[in-house]
């Protein structure tokens, strides 16, 4: 039976021969008419992909030469990056296919396996308790979340306005504890565009880090709660340490390399060590830890004034040596460097508010109206509140794991 090809995003063989009958003469004209626009169509798609390609190739050299210029002590200049945007496709639109040609048979794939799939909430709660007998302790309210959150940020020293306005960025000024990026809105048929999970979104991979880097000073943390609680509640952390400390040795098992941490995050192992994001005890102390980690990233190449949480946002979207880049760049260049220097090619592509505020400049002040506006919603008032308290309680409020040491290993990784 004849058909005119596939749609182009499936299609790298030349469009079968059509056949002499089947078809009335103006028929046999619109399908010849189709094959042609879509032969153009596809040429145009290919031409553009091999642009992509040049493009982003640019974009992975330049980053790997201001690294070594940056580690020779060298100041960075416009030079130093790709200044025009990715390429536009601008070429034909994929043409109509006439409505009485008969589509072609499904092309024979191979079922992909479930691990390609994005995990969701429920994945990382089955798989911890599978891989290591861990289930988090979700809060009974999500005020209590917060609270925990409050306190772990506060003993790091991760002001208020820099928390709220950077929950309110990445987690949309309403997200509960367990929000996953691209379900914000909790509507049906709503799909994850990634792992990140939490106030200020970490990926499976900064869960992995993080984890092999501080595990052990979370776990301390837990045994100083343990120490004045109740008997059930020692009882429990005990139970919740020796699970974290399983977690911890398999995390310290894997070599330190964010590819790595990326490949082990498509895992389910690795989806089990990410509920720990999920426990009211630990995934405040995670997430804390990871904006302490940008701090001190910063404090180390010289950065010594108080950062705004736009500027630690910045750290904390793209990575600390990206975000560092950004943030440690001239005002007077800001406008003219554009956002994707500063992503992996499909990040960019998934994330609108990089691509659609091109530039430096324009990324910042998008951040800051985001932030701007998220911080006036509920769920950003209720964590502001919970700051209040924490900072008005005599109490003092649990510690945190400590910030890394100079040249700590947690600090070289960026997304």
């Amino acid at each position: 039976m004849f058909w005119a090809g596939p749609v182009y995003a499936e299609s790298a063989e030349p469009l079968p021969p059509m056949p002499e009958k089947q078809f009335s003469a103006a028929e046999t004209k619109a399908i010849a008419d189709y094959r042609a626009a879509f032969g153009e169509y596809k040429r145009a798609r290919e031409a553009h992909e091999r642009k992509g390609d040049a493009y982003w190739e640019r974009i992975e050299d330049k980053r790997a030469a201001r690294r070594a210029k940056r580690a020779k002590g060298g100041v960075l200049e416009l030079s130093d990056y790709v200044l025009d945007q990715p390429p536009a496709y601008s070429g034909p639109s994929e043409p109509k296919r006439p409505a009485f040609l008969p589509l072609p048979p499904a092309p024979k794939v191979k079922k992909k396996p479930p691990l390609r799939d994005l995990p969701v909430v429920a994945d990382f709660l089955t798989q911890a308790r599978l891989k290591f007998k861990f289930v988090p302790d979700k809060p009974k309210a999500e005020i209590d979340y917060k609270r925990a959150y409050a306190r772990a940020a506060v003993a790091a020293g991760i002001t208020k306005d820099q928390a709220v306005r950077i929950y309110g960025f990445e987690a949309g000024g309403n997200g509960e504890y367990d929000v996953q990026a691209g379900l914000e809105a909790k509507k049906k048929g709503s799909k994850p565009i990634s792992t990140a999970l939490g106030y200020n979104q970490l990926l499976v991979a900064n869960s992995l880090g993080l984890l092999a880097e501080h595990g052990a000073a979370i776990g301390a943390n837990l045994d100083k709660r343990a120490e004045g609680a109740s008997p059930a509640r020692r009882k429990a952390l005990k139970v919740k340490g020796a699970a974290l400390l399983r977690m911890v040795k398999y995390a310290r098992s894997i070599p330190y390399r964010w590819a790595v941490h990326e490949r082990v995050a498509r895992t389910p192992k690795g989806w089990a060590v990410h509920a720990l994001i999920l426990d009211t005890d630990i995934g405040p102390l995670l997430q804390t830890q990871k904006l302490v980690n940008s701090l001190e990233y910063a404090r180390r190449g010289g950065h010594t004034r108080p950062m705004s949480a736009a500027e630690l946002e910045l750290m904390n979207l793209t990575g600390d040596g990206n975000g560092f880049d950004m943030l440690t760049m001239p005002v007077a260049m800001r406008d003219k460097v554009p956002t994707s220097n500063f992503f992996q090619r499909g990040g960019y592509q998934r994330n609108p508010v990089a691509s659609r505020n091109n530039t430096v400049a324009s990324l910042i002040a998008a951040m800051d109206r985001r932030m701007d506006h998220n911080a006036g919603l509920d769920g950003a008032k209720q964590l502001a509140a919970a700051f209040q308290e924490v900072i008005a309680s005599a109490d003092p409020p649990p510690a945190a794991p400590p910030a890394p040491a100079e040249g700590a290993r947690g600090n070289a990784l960026t997304r």
